[in-house]
């Protein structure tokens, strides 16, 4: 009987330290984890722009769109530069209907099609705008861009993107 008895105190002891804790034991759910840094990315600095600007070189007294990342998502039309300043209207013509950020970016250049300095529109939110549609979206937004101090008198031509596009 003792050869018995001794295995059947060590798979009781055993099973002793598997028991679950007593409720008063039992560990404070720890919140869940994000991790809120990612190794090798730097956040964003200044303005958001557009490098297509860079490679435009309208004609004097042209007024183009420059190319952007979100160039399938709307149109713009009306487009027009008077030499003090650029207009038009940005069409959104995704899937979407309210218009939450838009920022509209004009290069201004010379006669020989330099890029002289840019300046920009920006639409934001603000909540109480009230653009709910019925049926298909649509969404537009007219911008104006002054030539910026710098190359007023000089600027002949501009090109026009949207670095900037958030809708719901």
């Amino acid at each position: 009987m003792k050869l018995f008895l001794a295995p059947a105190l060590a798979v009781a002891a055993l099973l002793a330290g598997c028991a679950a804790p007593a409720p008063s034991e039992t560990a404070t759910p720890q919140p869940a984890s994000v991790q809120t840094q990612l190794p090798g990315l730097t956040a964003p600095s200044g303005e958001p722009d557009l490098p297509s600007l860079a490679d435009a070189h309208p004609q004097p007294g042209q007024a183009v769109r420059a190319a952007g990342p979100f160039d399938n998502r709307f149109e713009i039309d009306g487009l027009a530069f008077d030499g003090q300043k650029v207009t038009g209207s940005v069409r959104i013509t995704s899937d979407v209907s309210d218009l939450l950020e838009l920022v509209v970016v004009a290069g201004f250049y010379d006669a020989a099609g330099t890029l002289l300095g840019t300046a920009r529109f920006e639409h934001h939110a603000d909540g109480d705008a009230g653009h709910g549609h019925v049926g298909p979206p649509s969404e537009t937004e007219e911008f104006s861009i002054t030539v910026p101090a710098d190359a007023t008198g000089k600027a002949v031509s501009v090109a026009v993107g949207v670095p900037v596009l958030v809708n719901e």
